[in-house]
């Protein structure tokens, strides 16, 4: 009976029974069609900034705010915006397709909620409210700072709360023998095609006190990366004193060599290489003890190449001479493009002992900086797939799929990388 009684409940109360949940364009909300992330059209013709999106003045030009309804049933939309142009008329939908609202919006210097309409949501996964116009008096469409959502479906609605716009970074940390000297850290990784999001670095070998991977850095720029952090604690370069130095030793044919910093500080390298989607890339690091210094050391193989190439090696201080140890790949999205798609393939993992002992690692975890507390999103997953890892973050496509810290296990391959380490370039 109480199942009935709920039921009814549900088809006469009124929405303002129901929470009301604020969800802004500034963490949100997304301008398109996509552009350049550094400038181009959307930052001449409207932009999402703290104060949501302003200066819109081209129809050419639509915004899409996501959040993640839980509930399935009627969602109330209403829009906190401010017209001091003149008066406008908005297009105002759910999910870019079917029933839409045309909402007037008066002229006025302040900031007003006007109710939308109703949509229903029919099942429990990322959505978004799509924003066109579709006419005005002055130059500018409305402000528009936030999308008010209320109703069945607004009942414990996800959505972002925090300031970062790009995707969540997701790692898998790899099982490796912990009681082995390893000198050689070996990976393959293959970016699916289609998947060609800008500002993504996909991570392929990393280890405690640096990285090596391959990047998308713009539309027209791809690269093969390697960096190694100073153990000075610093975010600038300068500052690292004479004896915590990451000194570069040498480097391969056309690759650029220099300091970073903002993030701790070090020595970093990259080679700028059309690297294609849809086809597997051989990366190697290697560790070597001097003294109380490590000399680290890595290459990549390419099929276009067809042979294993130097991209840098680099001398860190006070290691004690360590080798390699806390494994591990990412994907990032270090741009503010989060409602893009990031996704690789990650296999093939092996290390080699300083006595020639290759070891197959096929067992790892999932981790993620996405969290209800400090980046409250959930478009991040991983798996097995064709016999390699993957992972995915960013596009508001696909809820998690993956428990984090859940065991993931890729069938091995038993066959050990064929490489001559003596004959390295």
């Amino acid at each position: 009976m109480m199942i009935y009684k709920l039921a009814f409940f549900l088809m006469l109360a009124p929405l303002s029974v129901f929470a009301q949940v604020e969800v802004t364009l500034y963490s949100n909300g997304y301008i398109y069609p996509h552009t350049d992330d550094e400038g181009g059209i959307a930052s001449k013709h409207g932009l999402i900034d703290e104060q949501g999106l302003t200066g819109w003045d081209d129809a050419y030009l639509f915004s899409r705010t996501y959040f993640a309804p839980r509930t399935i049933g009627v969602l109330s939309v209403a829009l906190r915006l401010k017209a001091t142009a003149g008066d406008s008329k908005l297009s105002v939908r759910l999910d870019s397709s079917g029933k839409g609202y045309t909402l007037k919006v008066p002229g006025g210097s302040d900031y007003v909620v006007l109710p939308v309409g109703d949509f229903d949501v029919p099942d429990a996964r990322y959505h978004c409210i799509e924003i066109r116009g579709i006419s005005k008096t002055g130059k500018y469409y409305p402000d528009i700072r936030s999308v008010i959502l209320s109703g069945p479906a607004s009942a414990n609605l996800e959505y972002n709360n925090k300031e970062y716009r790009g995707a969540p970074a997701t790692h898998l940390w790899y099982a490796s023998p912990a009681d082995s000297a390893i000198a050689w850290f070996y990976s393959e990784v293959c970016v699916p095609s289609g998947v060609n999001s800008r500002n993504a670095y996909y991570m392929t070998n990393g280890f405690s006190g640096g990285y090596m991977g391959i990047q998308v850095n713009s539309g027209t720029e791809r690269r093969f990366i390697f960096s190694i952090w100073s153990d000075y604690s610093t975010n600038d370069p300068k500052e690292i004193p004479a004896d915590y130095a990451v000194t570069l030793i040498r480097k391969g044919k056309d690759v650029f060599t220099g300091e970073f910093g903002n993030e701790g500080s070090g020595g970093h390298s990259h080679l700028t290489f059309a690297w294609k989607n849809g086809t597997n890339y051989k990366l190697l690091v290697g560790a070597r003890p001097k003294v109380d210094h490590t000399i680290y050391t890595a290459y990549y193989f390419a099929p276009e190449n067809g042979e294993w190439r130097l991209i840098a090696e680099w001398d860190k201080a006070k290691t004690g001479g360590k080798l390699l140890s806390g494994l591990y790949s990412f994907v990032e999205n270090f741009g503010p493009n989060g409602d893009d798609y990031f996704k690789a393939d990650y296999g093939n993992q092996w290390v080699c002992t300083s006595s020639g002992t290759w070891i197959e690692m096929k067992d790892c975890l999932l981790t993620t900086t996405a969290s209800p507390l400090n980046h409250p999103r959930y478009d991040y997953g991983a798996g097995v797939e064709n016999g390699f890892f993957y992972m995915y973050t960013g596009g508001f496509r696909d809820i998690g799929n993956t428990s984090l810290r859940d065991p993931i296990q890729r069938p091995p391959t038993g066959k050990a990388p064929d490489i001559d380490f003596l004959k390295l370039p």
